[in-house]
């Protein structure tokens, strides 16, 4: 996901959206259509769509529309059906010759209008884990989802039960 490749929510501890190189990686997995520069001002502006996301992340409701209505504004989005390669019908919003950011912003805009329609908005939280500012979309029935992966959730778990043992070992 774009907005984990920031330094306090990546895996590997660093901005994994730090050179092009990064960038054709974060790319490879994703079927993304359409135009691609590989440039160093295609890079930047995805690396400012990362930061505006991570931000709406955390915004409240109303706060988060005014945001999604400006990136749809911006880009001058018109939602349409497509179908390509292996796609079925899906929604683009931009033509396939926008940016790659303004195309990624309005993607991720169209996506956050269904949970803010659905009054979802606190089910996108920051991990709850100390040194980790990961993004968690949390799917779960109760909306209890705590922390950005396994690995935060079981370090956490961890420096909990190590609190504990060295509490009874004191006692």
């Amino acid at each position: 996901m774009l907005g984990d490749t920031d330094p306090g929510a990546s895996r590997s501890g660093r901005d994994e959206l730090e050179t092009l190189a990064d960038l054709a990686a974060l790319l490879t997995p994703i079927p993304f259509t359409g135009r691609i520069d590989g440039d160093d001002a295609e890079l930047a502006d995805v690396r400012q769509t990362r930061d505006l996301l991570r931000r709406v992340w955390t915004l409240g409701r109303d706060d988060a529309v005014t945001e999604v209505n400006r990136m749809l504004r911006e880009a001058k989005a018109l939602p349409q059906l497509a179908r390509h390669d292996v796609s079925d019908w899906h929604l683009h919003a931009t033509v396939p010759e926008a940016p790659l950011g303004e195309r990624m912003r309005v993607e991720a805009a169209l996506a956050l209008i269904d949970v803010i329609r659905s009054n979802e908005m606190g089910r996108l939280r920051l991990c709850e884990a100390d040194d980790c500012t990961g993004l968690v979309l949390d799917l779960s029935r109760n909306g209890s989802k705590r922390f950005c992966s396994v690995r935060c959730g079981n370090r956490m778990n961890m420096i909990a039960f190590r609190e504990r043992q060295a509490a009874d070992t004191t006692d």
